[in-house]
């Protein structure tokens, strides 16, 4: 029988609101553990993704991470989350590299708040009409404002501009639609976003089997937002605070930061709620 210690934490928080972000499990070590246990932990939780922090020889730690159902090589508020740990445990200061499967992250901290540096982004049009992304949404065809797209910078997702707030407010995923608007890995999701007067609005929509989920705060998505921008060829440099997850119950803010050099940082506050252990 082993003991497995992990911490709870809350990422992209407003302020010091304790029920506010997206909650992560974070395993302190890992290295026992293989990848069933691993998997069969994130379940066990049934988070929205659960990490394992490993030894690695090529940055201050190696970061596996965890959906209930699958592995990811990447998200953003995992990637803040287990910064926060890693530097609790004195594995890092403020500083930091994680070792992740897509690639190593940069990471470094103000106190609570950690930024992310994401990987230079791909794109790919999306092929089907502008219509079919309408229904799939539930708005209507003209309120799609520019080019959607599929942007890649460690984990690809449908990126879709909308006209208005009311409109982001309105959106949904159809279950039934979905089918025809999956990423490279055969994952089903859209990420929606207007203005909303000095910032964004923004929500991102999952699929996990036949259920459609609304995510409360989605740093990768607000990564490949970040690629959208550099897509449309916008000025920079450019800085955004984005709401999300007001209609999943868990209200956050997210900042985003495109530089001159084109580098995409994605920023949040990080609360530590507590901690356990799980004996195996």
């Amino acid at each position: 029988m082993a003991r497995h210690a992990y911490r709870i934490v809350n990422v992209f928080t407003q302020g010091d609101s304790a029920f506010t972000g997206n909650p992560l499990c974070v395993f302190e070590n890992g290295d026992s553990l293989d990848t069933e246990r691993m998997q069969a932990l994130a379940l066990q939780f049934n988070l929205s993704e659960t990490t394992f922090i490993l030894s690695s020889q090529r940055a201050s730690a190696r970061v596996r991470i965890f959906t209930p159902r699958y592995e990811m090589p990447f998200a953003g508020h995992p990637t803040l989350g287990t910064a926060h740990v890693c530097r609790a445990l004195g594995l890092a200061a403020d500083t930091l590299t994680l070792e992740m499967s897509a690639g190593i992250i940069p990471v470094q901290a103000t106190g609570r708040r950690w930024t992310l540096q994401a990987n230079a982004p791909g794109w790919r049009e999306v092929q089907e009409a502008p219509s079919e992304l309408a229904h799939m949404l539930g708005v209507a065809e003209h309120e799609i404002s520019e080019r959607p797209l599929w942007v890649n910078t460690g984990t690809e997702q449908l990126i879709v501009p909308l006209a208005t707030e009311a409109a982001v407010r309105r959106a949904t995923l159809r279950a039934d639609a979905v089918s025809h608007f999956k990423n490279a890995s055969g994952a089903g999701m859209a990420y929606v976003f207007a203005h909303a007067g000095e910032r964004l609005i923004a929500r991102f929509f999952f699929q996990q089997g036949a259920a459609v989920l609304e995510d409360p705060a989605t740093g990768s998505a607000t990564a490949n937002l970040g690629g959208w921008f550099l897509a449309m060829g916008r000025p920079l440099p450019a800085k955004f605070e984005i709401s999300q997850g007001e209609y999943a119950g868990r209200a956050s803010t997210l900042y985003l930061h495109i530089d001159a050099e084109r580098r995409i940082q994605v920023s949040g506050d990080v609360l530590e709620l507590g901690a356990g252990v799980i004996t195996l």
